[in-house]
């Protein structure tokens, strides 16, 4: 039985997979969205697909993934770190001031500075918002993972993570002047 549900799966991906996440594509910001958004179609596919018939299979995942679209634009907007560190007229963001393969000692020490500030600012923040923050944005584990893990709705932890995000720019603001003044 598992072996059929998984034959039946990856056919599906096979058959709808591109066509799918270029429709998804159209309709979300970033690829990243477009993603995450197939990853739920996927995986509520696997979740049902011997639980209940499905007769046009691309229809159903087509309307699947119109649903987790609107799903996603009912939610509020996700707030990422780097987006409040953008300097557009000058063309600086912080990723390329700390992210740079270049070793010499001044990107060294910028790393270090910034990473001691961030851990730092981190701790200031209270445990449910340090620990949301943690998981999405460093660990790179999606809010339906994060929700299944703790328990919490997914909109619980996305205030969560957005307070915090305010808190670490708030904090950090100061010292990204002083970097891309130097």
């Amino acid at each position: 039985m598992l072996e059929e549900k998984n034959t039946r799966v990856l056919k599906s991906i096979k058959e709808y997979g591109k066509g799918l996440l270029g429709f998804i594509r159209k309709r979300v910001k970033s690829d990243a969205d477009a993603e995450d958004v197939l990853q739920d179609v996927w995986y509520q596919l696997s979740a049902v697909i011997n639980s209940e018939p499905i007769e046009q299979t691309g229809a159903w995942l087509y309307r699947v993934a119109r649903n987790k679209i609107i799903d996603k634009h009912k939610k509020k907007k996700e707030d990422r770190l780097d987006d409040s560190f953008n300097d557009d007229e000058a063309g600086l963001d912080l990723k390329s001031l700390l992210l740079v393969e270049a070793k010499t000692p001044e990107t060294e020490y910028l790393r270090n500075l910034f990473w001691e500030q961030l851990f730092l600012a981190l701790e200031e923040l209270p445990p449910d918002q340090r620990e949301v923050f943690v998981l999405h944005e460093m660990e790179d584990i999606p809010f339906q993972e994060i929700a299944e893990r703790t328990g919490q709705n997914i909109s619980t932890l996305i205030s969560r993570k957005r307070y915090a995000v305010l808190h670490l720019r708030k904090r950090l603001k100061q010292l990204y002047l002083e970097i891309i003044e130097d």
